[in-house]
Parts: structure tokens; C-alpha cells; sequence
């Protein structure tokens, strides 16, 4: 069977936005989450800055009873319930609790840790001989699959639930996955995504290997420069991204609002031969991805009209757009609009390929190609490759079909997928 598959739901938690109305005005107008933070300066991070989305009690009250979040420590599960709650909702499904689970629903929903200030809190206890005072979540709260499992429960998935995890790839991997569950038939719809925790634990081994932006402590909004000659590395980052997956004719049945369709994409790893490693991207297997990814959704490289990047504004930045060159065989002026999102929202580490895939979403259902701020000095090495007009530091407001996003993690392992504008006549 290869069913059609598309998008009915979509849910977010970003720096710069938590629900899809504060997303969506956010990254129409450059509106930058990142900010300033006083913990990091305590710790003596060398970057002090962090894209941190605001989720307060009263907030996750809406997804917690009180006696859940009594001893909840764990800042990427709650993000993910959110974001995941939230598209599911979105898609207009129940949450009505029945005595049968909902066999043909399931969820994919990535990590790449899970609640690690709970693991620290743990850590302390057991050694203060404190072990009966963990709490019954303690485990729940600190296994990879604690997003996944606490979703299952709450919708009542039946079908599939586990928990990815590939590094930054982990988002588009998760959307991937669920598309070739409900394409293969053995799913009727998917809840996807993935999580990233918060916090100095989380961020404080990026800072220590010198990947991450040091010179914008006193100016949180530029700190964040992909494709810029002055960027100087990521902005560490942290939120959740959701998207339900559904089978066309399941979709169409029930009334749902389609919001685009995903036509296909493609997996693989550069297996850190050539001049690929644990942090570097082996350029080979970049382009046999998109190429790949091209062929699975059945489309060839003059379709695509845009492209939402990993781009993370490091020195990493020239190579991309020059494999997506390569890839595509585009430049100059026939290269497709491309932008980062981490501009905006800084590196969201497992949760950004989810995270930026609801911005690419957005763009296909609403009409427009969110700007690159911080942009105003393109990288010489990229100006050689493309033209400067398809890397818009203003919002651009047109009617796009097609667009790619990649993403590409620690581990040399890569991610593209495809995704187009729902069109009901064919």
C-alpha cells in the first residue's frame, strides 16, 4: 500500500513562541526568543545566552494535574506534552478517555535526553542516602522514551509509541518515520515530533567544546547568525515541535483541515569517513540525502521552491549551501529561497528539525518565507555560490509549493525531508 500522507495537526513550544498564534507572528516578523541568562553568567558559560520558551504553572496546568507536576522536573517532557497536546487538538481528535485504546493512532516522538535536572536532583538524593524520596515519576520523567510514553497515555495511542533519538536529525527523522508507518498502512495517523530539555546540563558540553557564540552576551536578539561572515557559533536552544501525520483518505473522511501534505525524504549517514567525524558533516553524504529525498517524493530539483536549512551559523554554514548547491545543480539567481530559523530561535538541538518543520509548514498553508534576521553581512564563500535575493532578511509573502528541510546532527547523520502545498485536486 503506499497511502498518501498529511499533515491535519501541528503544535508548538519555541523560544520565540508557545502556541501556533505567537509562533506563527512571531516568525512572520523577525521576532527573536533568545535572551540573556543570569544562570548561565553564574556558571561562567562563555556564551550566556539561550532560547528558553516561557511555559508557566498556569500554562502546564492545562496539561498536568497538580499532583503530576508536584515533582516534575523535567523541562523536555512538559514540552513535548504541550506541543504534542496541542497539534493533536489541532487536528481536531478526542481526547475522550474510552476503554479501548485508539489502535490506529500511535506516535513517534524524539528526545535527546529526557529530564536530566531530574537525573541531577536524583544524582544528590541517592547520594545523601535520600533514595525513598526519588518520587514514583523519577524513572517515568528520566527514560528516553518518557515523552512518548507519557503522550501514549494521555491520548490513548494504540498503535505505535516509542521514542527516537539521532541528534539534531532526531525531528525530521520522527516525521519521516510516522510517514512510512501511515504509508505502509500499519497506521492510520501519527503524532511526530520531538523534545530538547533545558538548562546548563544540557547546553554546558557545547559550550565547553567552543561551538557555541560568545560575542553577543550583551546583545541576546544578534546573537543568533546563520549564513553571516560574523557569525561565531549556535545560540543554544531548547522546545518541543508536533505534527500529526494522517492518512489521506482518513483525513478526508473526518473533515480535517489539511494543512500540507509530505511527499517523501530520505535518511542516511556519511559514516564519518572522508572528512566527516563526529561533529563534521561528510559533504558526499549531504547531497546523496537530498538527492535521495528528491527521488523518494517523486520530484526533481527545479520543483523545490524554498529551502528551510539547518543552517546553525557556524563555520559549517558555506558548506551546506554549498552542498545544497551541488545537490540541487542551482545557483546563483536559480537557487531557491532558503532560510534558517535559527536566526530567530537559536539551535533547539533534538527538537529543532520538529520545531523548524511546523515554520516550513506554516509557510506552505499561509503564503510567505519567514526573514533571516541577523543577516546583513552574507558569508563571501556563500555570495560566491548563491544570490544574495534568495536569502530575504525581509518577510516575503508569496505562494510557495514545495519546500525541503534538512536537518543534519552530531554522528555525521542526515535528514531531508519533502514537504508541498495540499492541493485537493490531485
Amino acid at each position: 500500500m503506499k497511502n498518501r500522507v498529511v499533515i491535519t495537526g501541528l503544535g508548538i513550544v519555541a523560544p520565540n513562541g508557545v502556541g501556533l498564534d505567537a509562533f506563527t507572528h512571531a516568525i512572520k516578523n523577525g521576532i527573536s526568543g533568545i535572551k540573556f541568562d543570569s544562570e548561565l553568567e553564574r556558571l561562567k558559560f562563555s556564551c550566556q545566552i539561550a532560547g528558553k520558551p516561557e511555559v508557566s504553572t498556569e500554562l502546564a496546568l492545562n496539561y498536568f494535574t497538580e499532583l503530576e507536576l508536584r515533582n516534575f522536573n523535567a523541562s523536555g517532557i512538559l514540552y513535548g506534552i504541550i506541543a504534542g497536546i496541542d497539534a493533536w487538538k489541532d487536528a481536531g481528535l478526542s481526547m475522550n478517555i474510552d476503554s479501548e485504546p485508539d489502535w490506529d493512532s500511535g506516535t513517534i516522538f524524539g528526545a535527546g535526553t529526557s529530564g536530566i535536572d531530574k537525573f541531577r536532583e536524583s544524582i544528590y538524593k541517592i547520594d545523601a542516602l535520600q533514595t525513598r524520596s526519588l518520587g514514583s515519576t523519577s524513572v517515568s520523567q528520566t527514560m528516553n522514551s518518557g515523552v512518548s510514553a507519557y503522550l501514549g497515555g494521555k491520548l490513548g495511542l494504540g498503535n505505535q509509541v516509542t521514542t527516537n533519538s539521532s541528534a539534531c536529525t532526531t525531528g525530521v527523522e520522527s516525521i519521516l518515520m510516522g510517514y512510512e508507518r501511515i504509508k505502509s498502512g500499519q497506521a492510520k495517523r501519527m503524532l511526530t515530533g520531538s523534545t530538547s530539555d533545558s538548562g546548563p546540563y544540557i547546553w554546558g558540553g557545547f559550550d565547553a567544546m567552543r561551538v557555541c557564540t560568545f560575542k553577543h552576551n550583551n546583545s541576546p536578539e544578534t546573537g543568533s547568525r546563520p549564513m553571516s561572515a560574523s557569525a561565531s557559533g549556535f545560540v543554544p536552544a531548547s522546545g518541543s515541535g508536533a505534527l500529526v501525520l494522517e492518512d489521506l483518505e482518513t483525513a478526508l473522511a473526518r473533515g480535517a483541515t489539511i494543512y500540507a501534505e509530505v511527499l517523501g525524504g530520505n535518511i542516511n549517514s556519511g559514516g564519518q569517513r572522508g572528512v566527516g567525524s563526529m561533529t563534521a558533516p561528510n559533504p558526499v553524504a549531504v547531497q546523496k540525502c537530498i538527492k535521495n529525498a528528491m527521488a523518494n517524493a517523486g520530484i526533481i530539483a527545479s520543483n523545490i521552491d524554498a529551502i528551510n536549512g539547518h543552517l546553525t551559523a557556524t563555520s559549517k554554514d558555506s558548506l551546506e549551501i554549498m552542498n545544497w548547491s551541488e545537490a540541487l545543480d542551482r545557483k546563483g539567481v536559480d537557487f531557491p529561497y532558503i532560510n534558517s530559523l535559527k536566526s530567530m530561535v537559536g539551535h533547539c538541538l533534538s527538537a529543532s528539525g520538529s520545531v523548524e518543520s511546523v515554520a516550513t509548514v506554516l509557510q506552505l498553508q499561509q503564503g510567505f518565507i519567514f526573514p533571516n534576521t541577523n543577516c546583513e553581512d552574507l558569508h563571501p564563500e556563500i555570495i560566491a555560490c548563491i544570490d544574495a535575493s534568495r536569502i530575504s532578511q525581509q518577510l516575503i509573502k508569496k505562494d510557495v509549493n514545495i519546500i525541503a528541510k534538512a536537518s543534519f546532527g552530531f554522528g555525521d547523520i542526515n535528514g531531508c525531508v519533502i514537504f508541498k502545498k495540499y492541493n485537493p485536486n490531485t
